[in-house]
């Protein structure tokens, strides 16, 4: 089952003497408990195609429909909550409320939802547990590493239970010990609570973590690439495609 389908989006930006197309006719879906990453060199529309699936931005035509609802007609506010209740974010900033805690940062989404205190506690130790920070959980945001930062974004991202989970160059800041690691818990959390995920990362080897590859060039979608064998095979096969095209690549 697709939790995520993206039909003929096309998107341009206009000014007063022309008009750049952004993306052009483009055809992508995320299934249930599939982890999706997007590549492509800068300027291919990879930070525009996940502003219209988060919904912040709007398409020109096409159609976006995450977990069975099309998003592409909605109201402002109808988008807003949505996006909190279906859709979860991951940012290489990490976007965490330094004046909380890590356990408060994992709440503040399921407070919002006015969820019983008991059912808030028992999904935090589910997602804290999976993601190894049941250890930090009274600690200071300013008083953890980077690594433990994105695990702690991802437990917020996914406590809510979203439908998908949009996350972009969640290893951008993080050393390659930390990126591992990060990859592996998230991949993990995957696996255990069925979300779907996609990721826009220009790191090779972030990306092979993934199931498959999305690739994009110059606003189009020009090549995908399903994992077959083992990590370290996909590695060099997501190499392989970059070479080919010219994409940029990443091999901490």
């Amino acid at each position: 089952m697709n939790i995520l389908e993206v039909s003929h989006v096309f998107k341009s930006y206009k000014t007063k003497t022309e008009r750049t197309d952004v993306l052009k006719d483009i055809n992508l879906c995320v299934g249930e408990g599939e982890t999706v990453a997007v590549m492509g060199p800068s300027g291919s529309g990879k930070t525009t195609l996940l502003n219209l699936i988060s919904g912040i931005d709007r398409a020109d035509s096409g159609d976006i429909v995450i977990d069975g609802k099309s998003i592409s007609d909605m109201s402002k506010a109808d988008m807003a909550l949505f996006r909190r209740k279906r859709l979860g974010m991951v940012f290489q900033d990490f976007n965490l409320l330094e004046c909380l805690n890590v356990r408060e940062n994992i709440l503040v989404p399921m407070a919002l939802e006015k969820m019983f205190c008991d059912e808030q506690e028992e999904r935090l130790e589910k997602v804290a547990k999976v993601l190894c920070i049941e250890d930090i959980l009274n600690k200071n945001v300013s008083d953890i590493s980077g690594g433990q930062k994105q695990r702690t974004a991802i437990a917020r991202a996914i406590a809510n239970a979203p439908a998908v989970i949009i996350a972009d160059e969640p290893t951008g800041n993080l050393d390659s010990k930390s990126a591992k690691d990060v990859m592996s818990y998230l991949v993990e959390a995957n696996e255990k609570f069925g979300t779907g995920i996609l990721m826009v990362t220009h790191d090779t080897f972030a990306a092979s973590f993934c199931k498959r590859i999305i690739l994009l060039k110059d606003g189009t979608v020009v090549s995908e690439l399903d994992r077959k064998g083992s990590r370290h095979q996909f590695f060099h096969d997501i190499l392989e495609m970059l070479v080919m095209i010219g994409g940029e690549t990443n091999d901490i």
